[in-house]
């Protein structure tokens, strides 16, 4: 599985946006390896912010 989807998983099973923090614990992946996937998922449209520092799937 990739990371992105590994992220995307952890994110719809929390059921609310989290901080990158949450998803490195969520998820066992590094702090680096978590921004890459936000970042791409994020260039994907794939998650949105809600409020700063926090992400969540797209609806």
């Amino acid at each position: 599985m990739e990371i992105q989807e590994k992220v995307l998983l952890a994110m719809n099973k929390a059921g609310k946006a989290l901080k990158a923090g949450e998803l490195v614990d969520l998820c066992g992946l590094t702090r680096p390896e978590v921004d890459q996937a936000l970042k791409q998922l994020k260039k994907e449209e794939r998650i949105v912010s809600p409020k700063v520092c926090f992400w969540q799937p797209k609806k």
